[in-house]
């Protein structure tokens, strides 16, 4: 699914889980849509059990700390398994190039 939020003009693409905990998350910023974030929950939980969890934090952010249905303010829509992941690959790609 894709929510956008008009005050800070980000666009939060989430993969959600059947009980709707966001498992991979991509914000874009601004109407360049510029990945400002790019996490993945099980990602973020070995980082976390690495020991190395402010390293992940910084370079790809965090996934949503609610389920779906516990956000006010948002009017999802759904995109197909493809759609998202185009958009997670090519934001991906341009956050590892910038921490490079």
């Amino acid at each position: 699914m894709r929510c956008y939020w008009d005050e800070e003009d980000v666009w939060f693409y989430c993969e959600v889980d059947a009980e709707g905990w966001v498992t991979r998350q991509i914000e874009l910023e601004g109407p360049e849509l510029i990945p400002i974030a790019a996490a993945s929950l099980d990602e973020w939980q070995r980082a976390q059990a690495a020991g190395c969890l402010a390293e992940y934090d910084n370079r790809f952010g965090i996934t949503a700390e609610l389920p779906v249905a516990e956000w006010e303010g948002h009017d999802p829509e759904q995109l197909t398994f493809e759609e998202f992941e185009a958009v997670w690959e090519t934001g991906r790609r341009q956050i590892a190039a910038r921490a490079s």
